[in-house]
Parts: C-alpha cells; sequence; structure tokens
C-alpha cells in the first residue's frame, strides 16, 4: 500500500495540472474550452504526454474523445474507464470535469506500473457542457452510440455545424460509430466537485452518488387582459403577471416542503412590459428535479394544478408545454458499496447523495455499470473561476480510488461483468 504523503503528493501534482489546463483558452484572461475549439488541441496534447509517460497507448476518437488505454496483466484484459469531461463553459473555474481526468491519471500512476487482471482507459471527454451547440454530452453520446445525423447537423453560432467541426479538428465523422463501447467494459467511475454546498456544510471530504436526478423544464404561459394601470379597479383586473408572481411563490413553497425536490422559476418575462400597463400575458420556465422519478412527476403535476387553478381564480389562462423531460439515473449498486468501503479505508465517512447536476456518468449508465466520487466543493462555488478544491481532500480522492482498483481487482463479480447491449 502506498504511503498517506504519497498520495499528497500525486494531489499537489494533480491542482496543478488542472491549473496548466486553465490557460488553454478561447479567451484572454480566463478560461473556456469548447467541442474541438482550437486549445483543445493543446490540452490533449498536454494529457497525452502525462499517459503516454505512463505507458499508455493514447488514441483520438471521432468524437474528439481522448483516451489512454493502460494495458491489463494479460492480453486481450477487459476494461475499467475512469474519466470525465474537458470541455468547458465560459469564465469556468479549473476543476469542473477537468479533476477528474487528471484524477485518472493520477490513479494509474499510483499503481507504478503494477499490472491489474482489468485494463484501465482514461477518458477526456471532448464535450459535456453543451456550450457550443447547445446540446450536452457529445462525447459521452457517442460512446453509447448516441450521435446520430441530427446531432451531427446541429450549428454553433457560427453556422458550423458538429460533423464540420470534427472534419476541422482531422477526424472522420464517419468514423464516430467506432467510438462505441466494446461488450469488454466492466463499468465506468467518475470523479468530479460536487459544484454545490452539501459536503462543505457537513465537513465531509468526499460523497458517494447514489443517483443523478432526473429533470422536467417546461413554459407556462398566462394570459389575461393587458389595460391601463390608473384606470382599472383592482378588482376587475385580469393580470396575467399577478398570477405568474403567486404562482411563482407557490412553486417555492411546494419545493420547500418536499424533500429532495429542486424547483427554480429562473426565467420569468411580462407583455406589453411597460410601468403603466397590466401585464397581458406573462411568461415563466420552470426546472424541476428530483432522484425519484415518482416524486418529480408528482410534484410537477401540483405545480400545473395550482398554475390551472391559480389562473381560474384571477380570470387568467394558463397553459403549459415541455421543453426536457429526463428520468433519473441510479448509480451502480455493486459500485456504489464499494467505493463507500473504499473510502472508509481511506480514513473517510463518506456522505451517500444525489447529484442534482448531469453527468458523463449518467449517459455511460446506459451501457455500462457506472458510479462517481464526489469532491468537496469549497463554500459550493463552481462555473466560476473562484472554483477550488482542498489539497487534502484530492489526497483522499486517490487513496480512496486507489482502494477501489485494489477491491476489484479481488471481485469475481466485477470481473464477471459485461457491456450491455
Amino acid at each position: 500500500m502506498l504511503k498517506e504523503n504519497t498520495f499528497r503528493t500525486l494531489a499537489e501534482e494533480a491542482i496543478s495540472r488542472c491549473r496548466r489546463l486553465a490557460t488553454f483558452s478561447e479567451d484572454a484572461g480566463g478560461t473556456r474550452r469548447t467541442f474541438l475549439s482550437p486549445p483543445m488541441r493543446d490540452c490533449h496534447r498536454e494529457v497525452s504526454s502525462w499517459m503516454k509517460s505512463l505507458g499508455m497507448n493514447v488514441s483520438l476518437d471521432a468524437a474528439g474523445n481522448l483516451r489512454g488505454l493502460y494495458a491489463g496483466a494479460s492480453p486481450g484484459s477487459s476494461r475499467i474507464l475512469i474519466g470525465s469531461h474537458l470541455d468547458t463553459v465560459p469564465n469556468a473555474g479549473a476543476f469542473d470535469g477537468i479533476l477528474g481526468v487528471v484524477l485518472a491519471v493520477a490513479l494509474v500512476k499510483s499503481l507504478d506500473d503494477a499490472k491489474l487482471p482489468f485494463a484501465i482507459e482514461v477518458i477526456g471527454f471532448s464535450e459535456e457542457e453543451g456550450v457550443r451547440f447547445g446540446i450536452p454530452f457529445i462525447g459521452s453520446r457517442a460512446l453509447v452510440g448516441r450521435v446520430d445525423e441530427e446531432l451531427l447537423g446541429r450549428k454553433d453560432a457560427n453556422g458550423i455545424s458538429v460533423r464540420k467541426a470534427i472534419e476541422n479538428f482531422g477526424l472522420n465523422p464517419n468514423d464516430i460509430l467506432k467510438a462505441k463501447l466494446s461488450d469488454d467494459v466492466l463499468g465506468f467511475l467518475e470523479f468530479h466537485i460536487e459544484q454545490g454546498p452539501v459536503l462543505d456544510k457537513l465537513g465531509r471530504p468526499l460523497g458517494i452518488v447514489e443517483a443523478i436526478v432526473g429533470q422536467n423544464r417546461l413554459e407556462f404561459r398566462f394570459s389575461g387582459q393587458a389595460n391601463h394601470a390608473g384606470t382599472t379597479p383592482m378588482n376587475l383586473r385580469r393580470d396575467a403577471l399577478a398570477a405568474a408572481a403567486e404562482w411563482i411563490v407557490a412553486v417555492e413553497a411546494l419545493a420547500l416542503r418536499t424533500p429532495g425536490i429542486v424547483a427554480t422559476v429562473g426565467f420569468a418575462e411580462a407583455k406589453p412590459g411597460a410601468t403603466n400597463v397590466i401585464a397581458g400575458e406573462a411568461r415563466a420556465m420552470l426546472d424541476i428535479r428530483h432522484a425519484s422519478d415518482h416524486a418529480r412527476t408528482e410534484a410537477l403535476d401540483e405545480l400545473i394544478r395550482q398554475a390551472e387553478s391559480i389562473g381560474a381564480r384571477r380570470g387568467v389562462t394558463a397553459k403549459w408545454r415541455a421543453l426536457l423531460s429526463q428520468n433519473a439515473v441510479a448509480m451502480d449498486p455493486f459500485l456504489t458499496e464499494q467505493i463507500e468501503h473504499a473510502a472508509h479505508k481511506a480514513g473517510c465517512e463518506p456522505h451517500r447523495m444525489a447529484s442534482g447536476a448531469g453527468h458523463d456518468a449518467m449517459i455511460l449508465a446506459e451501457k455500462v455499470p457506472a458510479a462517481m466520487v464526489f469532491l468537496r466543493t469549497p463554500e459550493g462555488i463552481s462555473h466560476d473561476p473562484a472554483e477550488s478544491v482542498h489539497l487534502d481532500d484530492v489526497a483522499k480522492a486517490l487513496e480512496c480510488g486507489h482502494h477501489l482498483l485494489t477491491q476489484l481487482t479481488a471481485s469475481q463479480e466485477f470481473l464477471g461483468r459485461t457491456c450491455r447491449a
């Protein structure tokens, strides 16, 4: 077993590497690295050099995913995938996604050339954030065979399609299917910062993700009657904005009294939008999430009923349309339990939790057993240059990961798994 200070040394290097990758950016003075943009070449070159120094076979698939294979003890060994994404949001921090790739490389380094009964494939996904083309998970979608012609035809703000972006990067979009997982994959593991304040508030360095929440997004329209603000008595108004405002407060109230629900109205607008005119129409966008599909659907049905009831009482019609419906994704129970054992061996009391954000693990879970380890995010700050990690937490994550690999080498249940068709 490696000494504790070895993990600390690896953690120091990992943090330094994350900050180095943050300098590869489309923007001067900030970090923005979108799908197959020029700075991604620099990122690939840097990460590839780390992989090659460990004897890994490095390749780039047609979706732009960087893949490094650390061979197993025998030829043709099955593989475990470990990784996350290399793209960022605008004005990003240094750790979201990228830390998961860097830690995967560090875990291979922690083996000190030892070979396991399975190979380790480190993956740096080309795209997860959805910034450039308005659709997320292009990289991981390719691994499960969900990059179709519609996706390839999507265009960015400059009119460049996904297909053209792949070609401009020197890759062949006709080879996308070659990126698909083969049946020798045993599972997928993703390390990721929490991007929220839960672990920080609990004082826990690591979290174990049991599920990635399901999510619905809807547009609600409240239609009343625009009229003069000074001459229309209060009891004769059909104020669409007032109806929307009452409903928005009802959204918050329901979420506060329903365990596990988060519900947000992050956008609202009124028409005609003049100070001296009663709003004839109001539009509000709802985002609602929960780890249980049943609980989320039940809450959503209640909010729809409340919108209709509030509208009827105020002489306003309420209509809605669905924009997104995404089921919750459970992480693999066996891997989750193994991570918990490994965390205890590393001296941590991990916190089991749901992820309120989407991750590549939810896409890979369609085909292979998937699991996630969260690292505490100081003050819950993410998607911002102030995003950070604690050195000791990174060391604990590496120690946990090293224990996990050791446990899996002795597990016949794990070694007997295969990719789902």
